[in-house]
């Protein structure tokens, strides 16, 4: 099943006006907090929106890659502690992929919006004004932005035939299978 969820996964970024159900959004939640995390740390946070205006504002955490997140229902700022481990990026990457996972599975479509060391504009990181924008603790820090929703437009999935199988070597870098 999960390679058939993998293989219908695609970045979503049209999504139809419908709120996404109270009981997806916990299905995606669970998801996220079963996610493996070095040493059991658990360093990621995550802070769910619902509410248009924080979209909205959320759309506008960088100049380019984040305008779709005013259309989507719902949106999940993964965030961390960094002090709780040394691998958090890694950690919430992980519980990310988890959420974009549970989306498909749910018939959503999500889209990653990287946050961690971009801009803003000129004179702020984009990190810095989504902390601003939802209250965040000094403590942490905002690795991305997954924007959620019933898909507007429909993607097939990625063709068996475009997946890179040279990047794959046995036994060492340059090894070909028996």
């Amino acid at each position: 099943m999960l390679l058939e969820t993998l293989q219908k996964r695609r970045s979503i970024r049209q999504f139809e006006d419908k709120p996404v159900e109270q009981d997806k959004i916990d299905y995606l939640i669970e998801a996220m907090l079963r996610s493996p995390s070095s040493r059991s740390r658990n360093p990621w946070e995550f802070v769910v929106v619902q509410d248009k205006a924080v979209l909205e504002a959320l759309s506008k955490a960088k100049p380019h890659g984040a305008s779709f997140v005013k259309n989507a229902s719902l949106a999940i700022v993964v965030c961390a502690v960094p002090e709780k481990c040394d691998v958090w990026v890694e950690d919430c990457s992980i519980a990310s992929i988890l959420l974009h996972l549970g989306a498909t599975e749910l018939g959503l479509g999500s889209c990653w919006v990287q946050v961690r060391l971009r801009e803003h504009d000129g004179s702020k990181m984009a990190e810095e004004y989504i902390s601003e924008l939802l209250g965040l603790p000094d403590n942490m820090v905002v690795e991305s932005i997954v924007a959620v929703g019933y898909p507007k437009e429909e993607k097939d999935g990625h063709p068996k035939e475009s997946l890179l199988y040279d990047r794959v070597h046995w036994e060492k870098f340059g090894g070909k299978s028996l």
